[in-house]
This record gives C-alpha cells, structure tokens and sequence, in this order.
C-alpha cells in the first residue's frame, strides 16, 4: 500500500512537472529573449545595461571551441568540425547564446539610431534575433542654447541626445508579439523622457551605470570567469532594477507594473500571457472581436474578490471602477449593474472590457436557475490537485470531484434545488457555481435553434446533391450581411421578415384568405424562403394559429444557429417559456442544439 501510494505522488508529481514544462516551451514565443538599454550624446554610443547577463561568461568558451584550430589532435573523443562549416548544425547556438554573442559595442552601435528615428518605431532583424524600441530624443534647454564656439563649462558637460528601450525577441515571433513589446518600450520611453526633463533622472542613472562598469573594467581579474560589470550595476541602479523586474514579469505573468524614479507608473499588459487555450495564446484580434461583442445581457465575473482586486489598483484609477467593483455581480446583467452603480452603459462596457483584457474578470451569462453547465474538457479532475485541496478550504464538507462528477453531463441548477433544503445550502451551490466558474472548470451551454425543412419525396437526389443539414439552416436563401458576426445585433437589413403591419392584432391576422394583411406575410414568407419551405411551414398545424405564424415569421432570422436564446429573449423582449413553446409547436422544423457561446468560450479558457 504505501508502495503504491509513494508511486502514485511521483506521479503525481512527474505529470506537474511536464505541464510546467509544456507551458514554459509555449510561453518561449512570446516571451522576450533579452532587455537592452542604450544610449547616445556626447560620449559617443554607450550601452548602459542588458538583462540576462548570466550566460555573457558562456559565450567565450564557445567562440574558442568554434575557433579551434582542424588539424589539433582529438584527444578528449570530441567530433572535429568540418572545414565547410557542415558540422555547426548539430549543434546549433540557441537564440539566449545569439544575443550573448554581440558585444557591448556592437549593441551599442546597432541600436543607438540617429536623431532623425527617434519618436519611431525601430526594429531590426540579424539572424534569429528580432530588436525592437522606440528611440527617444532628449531636448536639454542647455545642449539646445548652447552653442559649438561658447567657451563657457557648459560645453564640456557631457550630454545625452537620445537612448532607447530595446526588447531582443525572436526573429519568428507573432506580430502582435512585436507590437505589444514596441508598446511597452514607447510607455517606458515616455516615462523616462520626463524624469529626466523634471529632474534628470536619466542621466544621473546612465553616469552611474557607466562609472560601474568602468570600475569593474579596472579591476583585477581574480576568477577563470570574467566579471559581469551588470551583475554589480543591479544592487545601486533602480533603473536596472526595473528593466530587470520587467524582462522577469514579461516571462513569467505577461503583467508589468513599474514604478519610474518611484514617481511614475508604468503598467503593461501582454495579453499572449494571460488569455490561452490549450496552450496556444489568443491573438489580439481575436480578443479585440470578442470584447466587441459584449451585450447588455451579459455578466461580469471577477476572478479575484473584492478585497484583492481594489489592492492591485493605482492610487490614481478612476472612481467609476471602484464603484463598479463593488456593484458588480455574477448575478446581475451589464445593464442592471449601470442602473446600480449610477453609470452610463457604454462606460460599464469600457471598465468591463478593461477588466477582461488585464486578465481580472470574465465575461459570463447571468446565473439563474436556468443556465445549462458542464465539466471544462480542459478542467483539472485530479484528485490531489491543489484547485481540489483549495476547494476543500473555501467550502469544508464538500470535495471537487464530487461536485464536479455532477457535471459529466449538461445540467441545469434548476435541476439541484430542493424545495427541503435550507436557502443557505441554495446560496452556498451559487457559490460553488462561481467559484468553478472563476477556475474554468465549468463551461455554460446555449441553446441554439436552426431552420431544418425535410426534403421533398419528389426530389430523390436531393439528399445528395444538398449540403448537411446545418450548412443548409445556414446557408438558405435568407440574407444574411456579410458583415453579421457570432452575437452581432440585428441589422436593419436582417429585419427582412417584420413590416409595421405585423404589429396588429392577430385577430385580424389571416381572418381571410383574400385579406391583404394575409397576402403580405405569405409574400414575406416567399421571398425569405423557398417554395418547398414554405409549403411545409404552412402545413403544420401550429401554423393554423395567426398568433403562432406571426410570431414564428418574426423570429425566423434567429433560426439560423447563429443566435442563442438568451440574445433572443433579450432582443425580442420575450419570455423563456413563450419561446419554448413556440419551439416545440414547430418542432417539425426547427432542430434545437446546446453548445458553447463561441464568443464567450474565449474567456471561458482554462488557466495555464
């Protein structure tokens, strides 16, 4: 027993070590390889610091190793390399050596541009490393007034004309990679520039940095390994410090919080860290469309509580999202958290898409009793994890994989309600419900309704010339805009099917088959459909009822997958159950299917 106990915590363990493995090999795209700082002025271009420093001492030895002489005896049973330079591809220097390789001077001399670049994105290409910064001009008053020909001490004062913030990235990484790295180097340049315009913070930095290195330069050399001069540059630099501290969050959280001279904040984001599903980041783009397609009928659901959430916020955020904060709900719609909080909607969209984009909440659908849940594919069921062990803290007497086995399959919270329970025990479930949620152990389902007509018995080759039956609920002859996404609102060109005249009584509606009210909704009828479709639709008996057909004409844009019913119901002001029922009387047509919301199953991704 305690055998098998013993192999199941190695386990245990090896498969922890091969996650972090996995996630460490994908976060190498993104992450940066190194941080540099350069600068150029008077004394010509200097490189003040560079971060990882650790493996400069490498790269000598392996200069040296390539630089061996081809006719020196093997006498340690090493493969000679070849003369033709074939053998370097067995092992092939890796991007961390290929930034360690360039010398101070190099570095110095590639990426302090001229004057004229400055204020412009720079990015430069050598082999397999990408540079990317945004070099920045100093204006000093004093270099500006000074002239070449005035004698007085000012002219000897050494100055500094422009630096740049420069991040090393691979030469194959994602555009949006390169672009968000530029973002960040423009807001640290920005920073930088007015320290150093108030109190020439910049400056005094840079005399400090270059003073070190001459120090380390002038000293003896005691050990094999020469001394890297940044090595003692960290410990008195706050500004090396920074730059490290953001290399560091960069590569590991994706989020940089600096705070310039202990003046000036500096926050980043790099959103390739923080939003992933199944170890792939989520381009930009993509999370750009999603928080465009935001509703009014979703919720916002923090993933820290409040406590937390207000700690991590500068002294200076805006009191609309405090209020926010402390409104918000999982139970609350966006448009009853800005009745709540006192705030316009579209700023409750703002601070909401703010949130989702730093990684602090997710975008769900309000819970109620209705809502449709299911275990994550991606979620954790390990016994011994420690989601379970926190789990089992937050609500004693309960463990995860109990909760989560009564979620194998799609069931509604409705279905766990007991009318002997206590209201204590209903709360505790929401709880337990939310905080699942928070982890992506549990993706909510929609149902979704599509069009499907049986095909006609006098077409027999129709089943195999048509396509599947979703493509064909898909792809009928309704119009659909081109422009029209997933959870887009209606358009006015999509209302093809609603006229003023629908909006009347239906006792007048189909009184008689000469009516001309009659004759208008057959029209529109006909001309969304075909001939086939419509004959079919009017044939079933639920279709006899003006009341029914009016409302199945008014709704039939939404049957086309495309629209859950939760947007339908918010759109067309209706109930659950008025739906339903409809869906059930034209059952013969409609096929009704749950899956995810593709929209919000972006946020819905599980942790790394």
């Amino acid at each position: 027993m305690y055998n098998s106990s013993s192999d199941l915590l190695g386990d245990r363990k090896s498969m922890y070590k091969l996650s972090q493995n996995s996630i460490y090999k994908s976060g190498e795209k993104t992450s940066p390889i190194s941080v540099i700082l350069v600068s150029s002025g008077s004394r010509g271009n200097k490189l003040l610091f560079r971060y990882p420093f650790q493996r400069v001492a490498e790269c000598p030895s392996s200069l040296t190793s390539k630089q061996r002489s081809p006719y020196a005896l093997n006498t340690s049973g090493e493969v000679l390399e070849d003369q033709d330079g074939d053998s370097r591809e067995q092992t092939p220097l890796t991007d961390e050596q290929l930034v360690a390789g360039f010398s101070d001077i190099i570095l110095a001399t590639i990426l302090a541009t001229k004057s004229d670049m400055c204020g412009k994105k720079f990015e430069l290409k050598i082999d397999n490393v990408r540079f990317v910064g945004h070099p920045t001009l100093l204006q000093h008053p004093h270099s500006i007034q000074v002239s070449k020909t005035d004698p007085s001490p000012k002219r000897e004062m050494p100055t500094m004309i422009l630096f740049s913030v420069v991040f090393a990235l691979r030469a194959n990484a994602d555009p949006s990679v390169i672009s968000c790295m530029h973002n960040l180097s423009r807001r640290i340049a920005i920073a930088l520039q007015h320290e150093e315009r108030r109190c020439q913070y910049l400056t005094r930095e840079a005399k400090l940095m270059l003073a070190m290195q001459d120090e380390v330069t002038t000293m003896p050399e005691t050990d094999d390994s020469p001394q890297s001069p940044f090595r003692q540059i960290l410990p008195k630099c706050k500004l090396a410090r920074d730059l490290k501290e953001a290399y560091d969050n960069l590569c590991t959280t994706g989020v940089v919080r600096l705070h310039i001279n202990n003046w000036l904040e500096v926050s980043f984001c790099l959103p390739h860290k923080i939003h992933r599903v199944g170890g792939n980041h989520i381009p930009p783009e993509a999370l750009e469309r999603s928080l465009k397609a935001i509703r009014p009928y979703h919720a916002l659901l923090l993933l820290d509580n409040e406590k937390d959430l207000m700690a991590q916020l500068p002294l200076d955020c805006s009191p609309a999202l405090v209020r926010l904060i402390k409104t918000c709900s999982a139970v609350k719609n966006l448009q009853q958290l800005a009745q709540d909080a006192d705030l316009a909607l579209l700023q409750i969209f703002q601070i909401a898409a703010h949130l989702v984009y730093w990684g602090k909440a997710i975008i769900v659908y309000p819970l109620c009793e209705n809502n449709v849940y299911m275990l994550s594919p991606h979620a954790n069921i390990c016994l011994y994890s420690p989601l379970a062990e926190q789990f089992s803290q937050q609500f004693p007497g309960h463990d995860l994989p109990s909760v989560l086995a009564k979620f194998s399959l799609p069931v509604s919270l409705a279905e766990f309600r007991n009318p002997l329970e206590a209201p204590v025990q209903e709360a505790q479930l929401i709880q337990m419900v939310v905080w699942m949620l928070q982890r992506r152990l549990l993706i909510q389902l929609h149902t979704y309704v599509c069009l499907l007509v049986p095909p006609s018995e006098e077409e027999p080759g129709l089943r195999d010339e048509e396509p599947l039956p979703v493509a064909r609920a898909g792809g009928r002859s309704l119009s659909t805009p081109s422009a029209l996404s997933f959870g887009s609102p209606t358009s006015s060109d999509d209302m093809t099917l609603t006229s003023p005249s629908m909006d009347n009584s239906s006792a007048e509606l189909l009184s008689g088959g000469d009516s001309p009210l009659n004759k208008r909704v057959l029209e529109t009828l006909l001309a969304s459909l075909t001939e086939h479709e419509r004959q079919v639709i009017l044939n079933i008996p639920a279709a006899q009822c003006p009341e029914d057909l009016r409302m199945f004409a008014r709704l039939l844009h939404y049957f086309r997958g495309h629209h859950h019913l939760e947007e339908i119901m918010y759109n067309e002001n209706m109930r659950r159950s008025q739906l339903k029922t409809l869906f059930d009387k034209f059952r013969i047509v409609l096929v009704v299917t749950n899956h995810e919301d593709p929209i919000i199953s972006l946020f819905q991704s599980p942790l790394e």
